[in-house]
C-alpha cells in the first residue's frame, strides 16, 4: 500500500474497505532486531497518543537479521491509518511495511 497522506484515492479506499472506528492491522519488518520493535511501538504510541504500549506481537527471522512487529489496533478514522503508516515509513531500519 502506497502511503501518501495527501492521496484522496488512499483515503477513499480505506473508507470503502474498512469500518471506522474499527480494528486495523499494521505490520512493520525491520533490521536491527534489538531496537526496531521498540521504535515501532514508540512511534505508534506517539502518533495515536496512546497512554500505554499498544498490543503487539514480535517475531524474529530464523537467522536473526530481521524482526516483524504486528499491531492490531482500534483506529478512529482512516486519517489515523495514514498517519501511522506515514510515521512508520520514517523509521530507520524499516525493510517492509504492510
Amino acid at each position: 500500500m502506497s502511503v501518501d497522506p495527501n492521496s484522496h484515492s488512499l483515503l477513499e479506499s480505506l473508507e470503502t474497505n474498512h469500518k471506522f472506528p474499527g480494528e486495523f492491522t499494521f505490520k512493520a519488518i525491520g533490521a536491527n532486531p534489538e531496537a526496531f520493535a521498540r521504535l515501532v511501538l514508540a512511534a505508534v504510541s506517539d502518533e495515536l497518543n496512546l497512554p500505554h504500549e499498544p498490543p503487539h506481537s514480535v517475531k524474529h527471522t530464523p537467522n536473526g537479521r530481521h524482526v516483524s512487529v504486528t499491531l492490531t489496533l482500534i483506529v478512529e478514522t482512516p486519517q489515523h491509518v495514514i498517519q501511522v503508516y506515514s510515521r512508520l515509513k520514517t523509521l530507520d531500519d524499516l525493510v517492509m511495511l504492510m
